[in-house]
C-alpha cells in the first residue's frame, strides 16, 4: 500500500475493522464513565463524540441510594446516539433489566429455580419481579 495513494480494498479493511471494534450502537448495553455529577444527574462518557446524562435515582438500588462518584465505571443502555439536544440518551434503568433478562435466560437454560416477588395480580394470573425482570 502506498501512503499517499490507498487502494479500495485498503480502506474497506479499515472500514470494517472500524465497524467490528465498535459496539456502541443503539439498544446495546454499553461501559461508561462518570465524568461529572451534577445536582440530580450523572453525566456519562460512553466513548461517542457526546456524552449522555442519567438521573441519579436510576443508580440507587432497592431501599438505598447509590453512592455513585466520578471515575466510576457503569453500565447503561444506549437509546439514542444523540437527541435533539446534541446528547446521547442513556438509561441506567433500562441496562439492569437487560441484565436481569440476561440471568433469566442463563437460569432457564441449565434448568435452574428462580425466585421472583408478586406485585400485580392480571386476568391470566400474576406479574412477577424477577430481580428487575418482569414477567
Amino acid at each position: 500500500m502506498s501512503e499517499l495513494n490507498p487502494s479500495t480494498e485498503d480502506f474497506a479493511a479499515l472500514l470494517e475493522e472500524s465497524f467490528t471494534q465498535n459496539d456502541l450502537y443503539e439498544g446495546a448495553v454499553v461501559k461508561g464513565s462518570v465524568v461529572a455529577i451534577e445536582k440530580d444527574l450523572a453525566v456519562i462518557d460512553v466513548g461517542l463524540k457526546v456524552e449522555g446524562r442519567v438521573p441519579l435515582k436510576e443508580f440507587g438500588a432497592k431501599g438505598r441510594e447509590g453512592e455513585l462518584k466520578i471515575g466510576d465505571e457503569v453500565e447503561v443502555y444506549l437509546e439514542r446516539v444523540e437527541n435533539a439536544l446534541g446528547e446521547a440518551v442513556l438509561s441506567r434503568e433500562k441496562a439492569r433489566r437487560e441484565e436481569s433478562w440476561v440471568r433469566l435466560e442463563v437460569a432457564f437454560e441449565a434448568n435452574e429455580k428462580v425466585n421472583g416477588q408478586i406485585f400485580n395480580q392480571v386476568k391470566g394470573g400474576f406479574t412477577v419481579d424477577l430481580d428487575g425482570a418482569v414477567a
